[in-house]
């Protein structure tokens, strides 16, 4: 018996889920996650010898009304050894009915784009309603999904960039320029890009601290997305402490989150300090932000359920707009 398997390229998932879609099935599936109708075992990174990187293998189950498993299977290059996306590779999604393979999605537009959209809807969540001031700190791939999708959730009326190159960093925002109506302009350091920022979102590849908890002003939201492994470290520990802190998944956290983990070493908090998981937050199982001055923070490590709704829905759409390519196991 031969089995259909749908491929689809990053251009055809980038076209069939803008972000106001997309935010909203990530949506689904952080309350499903934090029901607890899931599988999510932690990420398993196989590194390579000497300076290849690792490849990284993320199975998952998300229930609810979406019924699948997928597993994504990533590279983590070094930089000078990237060939395209830093997490180039694929997601496989399965029908849980029978654990059938139904289709092979882009795996780093897949990455990129539900992990600038769960950004967004934690800082929607979390981050003061008049926020009209976004600081970005990097200016790669993350840094471009997380402009495209932070335009939907608050009117800015500036945004500012912060990268290590501050020729690519201009270079940045002249490609998007024409994109947004207000102020966008590029910070020289960390610390004046914060100093009047409502909402920053750290999406570097650092190891080290970038974003100090001294140059946060009350009253903001921080998201920290670029470190995923446990020696990866964007914010410093006065970050932690001084935030209401909040997470995608307790357990990845728990496992894989550096900047609590350091904290949690350090002595200065305790595992009580995560508040709860942003599903919890929408669910009203947990407050979020309590008064306009509280800075609030959502660490990110990016979990299967995010990549399996975000799989299922363009799966679906795709067979009903007959995009993609079939091929029979």
């Amino acid at each position: 018996m031969s089995v259909p398997l749908l491929f689809i390229d990053g251009q055809t998932v980038r076209e069939l889920a803008p972000y106001p879609q997309l935010i909203d099935w990530v949506k689904q599936a952080m309350m499903i996650t934090s029901s607890g109708d899931v599988e999510l075992p932690q990420r398993w990174p196989m590194p390579l010898p000497g300076d290849f990187g690792k490849l990284s293998l993320m199975p998952g189950y998300l229930g609810g009304d979406v019924q699948c498993a997928g597993v994504k299977l990533v590279s983590l290059a070094e930089p000078h050894r990237r060939k395209g996306s830093s997490h180039l590779g694929l997601t496989v999604l399965y029908d849980a009915d029978g654990i059938v393979p139904v289709a092979i999605l882009c795996g780093a537009t897949i990455t990129a784009i539900r992990t600038a959209a769960a950004s967004a809807l934690a800082s929607d969540v979390l981050a003061r309603k008049d926020a009209r001031n976004l600081t970005i700190l990097g200016s790669g791939e993350q840094a471009a999904a997380h402009f495209d999708a932070f335009l939907h959730i608050r009117e800015f009326e500036n945004i500012c960039i912060w990268g290590r190159s501050p020729e690519k960093a201009k270079t940045f925002v002249a490609e998007r320029q024409a994109a947004f109506s207000g102020n966008l302009w590029v910070a020289s350091s960390v610390e004046e890009a914060v100093k009047d920022a409502d909402i920053i979102c750290a999406v570097t590849a650092s190891k080290t601290p970038v974003l100090f908890g001294a140059d946060i002003k009350q009253g903001t939201h921080v998201n920290l997305v670029g470190s995923s492994f446990k020696e990866y470290v964007e914010a410093d520990v006065e970050t932690v402490v001084r935030s209401r802190f909040f997470v995608d998944y307790r357990p990845s956290t728990l496992a894989e989150g550096g900047e609590f983990l350091e904290a949690v070493a350090s002595g200065a908090v305790n595992e009580d300090h995560i508040l709860g998981e942003i599903g919890e937050v929408i669910q009203g199982k947990c407050i979020g932000r309590q008064t306009d001055d509280d800075i609030t923070l959502y660490k990110s490590l990016g979990i299967a359920s995010q990549d399996i709704i975000t799989a299922k829905r363009i799966f679906e759409m795709a067979k009903e707009k007959g995009l993609g390519t079939y091929v029979d196991l």
